[in-house]
């Protein structure tokens, strides 16, 4: 087992901010997409397009420092096969820590058919060892102060217990931290009980939260308001091709992306987070930070697979987003 966390180059970039975004990925992945049609019961030729370093987190990393936001990224890898992992994470510039565990980083398996849907298949990971949350827990708590923002996205690994998550990012808002949520791991119960800056569920999610479904636009602002008003300060609920709808302070906003040809729908949801903490870093109202959170978003469907959105894209959709107050 390797001894210490190890760390990557910082790229340099030309965007001033004043907060500090670590993301934190405890379950990463390798993401490897395919082309080609899928028959079950037989045999299957595939073609490989991409194989990256994902994970919530990083992905919202690799957004963000596409378009020159500068971030931190706290990853843990499975020591088997972390060699091929850090090569992908110093190639995409980020400036990043490595928390070593024994076992293997999982898989994701992507196949887009001609049709242009998606199956995916996806390899369990390394389960966590005794101790590995409290070396976690001293790095994140290290850096956590009043001008730092933390998502907490993807699964929580097996060997590691949510409540003990929550309890380390309750010590981490204890310090001032912004805390970002994107976890199926989460209950609503664990988001009530945490109260993060941010959450970022879809609709299918919400529908889980409440044991029941969300059937129009009416309710789902009902519902993202009524997480708002239980001490969430920002409800964003990302609705696809229909866009996004933010709950905050200021009000209640729609946000309607434009048209595009979409390659892949992976990694939009992290990419719009992505867009929403860099809008906030430069310091924009709750709207602005919904209509630059849905270009990140409507961005990253025009790549291959969960390449970031390019920072052209961005610049040429966001003034394109249509805005509207609720």
């Amino acid at each position: 087992m390797r001894d210490e966390a190890c760390t990557g180059p910082c790229t340099e970039s030309g965007s001033v901010t004043m907060m500090n975004i670590i993301t934190l990925t405890l379950s990463p992945a390798f993401d490897v997409h395919c082309r080609g049609n899928l028959i079950l019961a037989h045999e299957n030729l595939v073609h490989m397009t991409a194989c990256q370093a994902g994970g919530k987190g990083v992905n919202i990393s690799r957004a963000l420092i596409r378009n020159g936001c500068p971030n931190r990224s706290l990853v843990v890898l499975g020591e088997e096969n972390a060699d091929g992992f850090l090569k992908n994470l110093s190639a995409d510039g980020l400036d990043y820590t490595a928390i070593f565990t024994p076992g293997r980083i999982r898989e994701n398996i992507t196949i887009r058919a001609e049709d242009g849907t998606e199956t995916r298949i996806s390899f369990p990971g390394f389960a966590a060892q005794p101790g590995l949350l409290d070396r976690i827990s001293e790095s994140l708590l290290s850096e956590a102060d009043s001008e730092t923002v933390i998502t907490m996205t993807g699964r929580v690994p097996e060997g590691i217990e949510v409540a003990q998550v929550k309890e380390m990012l309750h010590r981490a808002k204890g310090r001032g931290a912004r805390i970002v949520v994107d976890s199926r791991s989460f209950t609503l119960e664990d988001l009530l009980d945490l109260k993060p800056w941010l959450i970022k569920p879809n609709k299918e999610e919400i529908a889980a939260y409440l044991g029941r479904e969300v059937r129009c636009l009416q309710e789902t602002c009902r519902e993202a308001k009524t997480l708002h008003e239980a001490g969430i300060a920002n409800v964003m609920i990302s609705m696809g091709a229909e866009g996004a709808l933010l709950v905050c302070d200021e009000g209640i906003f729609l946000a309607i992306p434009p048209k595009v040809t979409v390659l892949s729908t992976i990694g939009a949801g992290d990419s719009s987070i992505a867009g929403f903490l860099s809008a906030a870093a430069d310091g924009c109202n709750g709207e602005k930070r919904l209509a630059r959170a849905v270009a990140y978003g409507t961005a990253a469907c025009m790549t291959q697979g969960t390449e970031p959105p390019g920072k052209e894209d961005v610049q040429r959709i966001e003034p394109l987003v249509r805005l509207q107050c609720r």
